[in-house]
């Protein structure tokens, strides 16, 4: 690994937090991910229950909460109090609920999605805040289905310094019929312009903005240069490690994620198991360009 992607992980995984009173947090990795017990979501946290939550939130970018018992009513609560809830058109509901995504898969499925790196709705105008996943069923122990989770922020942050400066104002579109590849997508998917590095709303830090699920090209360049770059930045998403963490789920898990500064990947090796879960999406705004200033910190980076 290079000398500047290790300095990046020190630094991370090194930064102060403060204790937790009302919540425990265990952390899963040094960069990314994190257990939250001590609340009974079912009930409601409290004021200061939530505040805590909210700090691990931006922390850790995925929380996970064991061995909860949720009504659809409870995860829509408690989703709610970090915003405004996504709903679906009425045509595109599976279910009863518009503001509830079905996730499943069984032995009649011959794909599933979310099996390629991805960031949640990154084609809208103002892609979401979060996501929250409870699961119902899952394969039986051993037998897969864990997610994996990638850190944008720390992604940006191990690129060289010439390639972090040269991203800098650039730009890419997300189509959101790119799922639909090799299928008829349904009319009126939306395509938008985001900024390669934005700037994370509530923490200011620069992110990689970028992610093969929706991501099609980079205009300012040409179609060699766009590509070239593009799938230099989604192989490495997709190859280093040192950026992720993996849960493997449970009934009654529900898994909170910070959809602007993480990226995801479903990973299929429980056919053919049954697997099993409702999500509910919190809406976000849109994105900003990052304006990263080369600070002394940052200088320590490339020494």
């Amino acid at each position: 690994m290079h000398p500047n992607a290790l300095k990046a992980i020190e630094r991370i995984a090194a930064e102060p937090r403060e204790a937790y009173h009302h919540i425990e947090v265990n952390r899963l990795t040094p960069v990314i991910g994190a257990e939250v017990s001590g609340v009974d979501l079912s009930e409601g946290a409290s004021k200061e229950q939530h505040d805590e939550i909210h700090r691990a939130f931006l922390e850790n970018h995925v929380l996970v909460f064991r061995n909860q018992t949720l009504t659809k009513d409870q995860q829509k609560a408690f989703a709610r109090k970090f915003g405004k809830l996504r709903a679906l058109p009425l045509s595109d509901i599976d279910g009863d609920d518009p503001e509830i995504v079905l996730i499943r898969a069984s032995e009649k499925s011959r794909f599933v999605a979310g099996e390629v790196w991805h960031t949640d709705g990154t084609a809208d105008p103002a892609p979401s805040l979060g996501s929250m996943l409870y699961m119902h069923e899952t394969p039986e122990i051993g037998c897969g289905g864990d997610t994996l989770f990638a850190n944008m922020h720390l992604a940006y942050e191990m690129l060289s310094p010439a390639m972090r400066e040269f991203l800098l104002g650039l730009t890419a579109i997300h189509d959101g019929a790119v799922p639909w590849k090799g299928f008829t997508p349904p009319e009126g998917l939306p395509k938008t312009e985001h900024p390669i590095v934005a700037k994370h709303p509530d923490t200011g830090r620069p992110m990689l903005f970028v992610n093969s699920g929706f991501t099609t090209h980079i205009p300012d360049l040409s179609e060699d240069e766009s590509t070239a770059i593009l799938n230099m930045l989604f192989q490495f998403v997709e190859r280093e490690q040192a950026l992720n963490c993996r849960i493997r789920w449970e009934p009654g898990t529900l898994v909170f994620w910070d959809n602007r500064c993480t990226q995801h990947r479903a990973v299929w090796d429980y056919y053919p198991y049954s697997r099993f879960g409702e999500r509910v999406t919190v809406l976000g705004t849109q994105p900003t360009a990052a304006e990263v200033n080369r600070t002394q910190k940052e200088a320590e980076l490339v020494e």
